[in-house]
């Protein structure tokens, strides 16, 4: 019975995590299958290790040996990453901690919560990061950063200059940028003051 709530929490955890967090936030039908495959199979290799006595030590090392797997076999981006880490976290704790507790529900919370605060779209909602080759060789940063500017229409806070192409004129930069307010938000910012003002004024 302990057991078939462990598992019963770990459900409603992965669920919370795939269904009400990452896919309305991503929409990638394949890694949804991915993380409930790997968070189901984990909870179930964990209860037949916890229950024969091998110990934990070889469910971290299956953690670590799915993790190599999982992330040698496709190219994934960091927060996906994240959440396919937190999936086989998700199993291990449930899977692993023995009779349902205070602790690992508070731990699966923690884990879920964690992702659902870190990759919120109103966190930095407004920075990016992109790999850019342009046609120009640019030897000169200021430049560089002058020409990043007007192309993307953003302020650039981070630039690293993978490679720069002579020959051919071209550079290859990873470039980090925060996107500029749009005109709609631009005008209730400039109106938002003077609005300020007018009520301090009355009050």
């Amino acid at each position: 019975m302990n057991q078939l709530t462990a598992v019963a929490a770990d459900l409603v955890a992965i669920s919370v995590l795939v269904f009400g967090v990452y896919f309305p936030r991503h929409h990638r039908r394949d890694l949804v299958t991915a993380f409930l495959g790997v968070n189901i199979g984990v909870v179930a290799v964990s209860i037949v290790l916890g229950n024969s006595g091998v110990g934990v030590g070889l469910g971290l090392g299956l953690f670590g040996v799915l993790s190599i797997i999982r992330l040698r076999s496709d190219e994934i981006a960091q927060h996906e990453i994240a959440y396919y880490f937190a999936a086989l976290a998700l199993g291990l704790v449930s899977g692993l901690s023995g009779p349902p507790g205070v602790l690992p529900g508070a731990l699966m919370t923690l884990i879920v919560a964690g992702l659902f605060l870190g990759d919120h779209p109103r966190l930095y909602g407004r920075h990016r990061s992109q790999n850019l080759r342009l046609d120009v060789a640019h030897t000169d940063e200021n430049a560089l950063r002058g020409h990043l500017e007007m192309l993307l229409d953003a302020r650039v806070v981070g630039v690293v200059v993978r490679s720069v192409d002579l020959v051919n004129e071209t550079t290859l930069v990873d470039v980090r940028y925060v996107v500029r307010p749009r005109s709609g938000e631009r005008d209730r910012q400039r109106t938002r003051g003077p609005a300020v003002e007018r009520m301090a004024s009355v009050g």
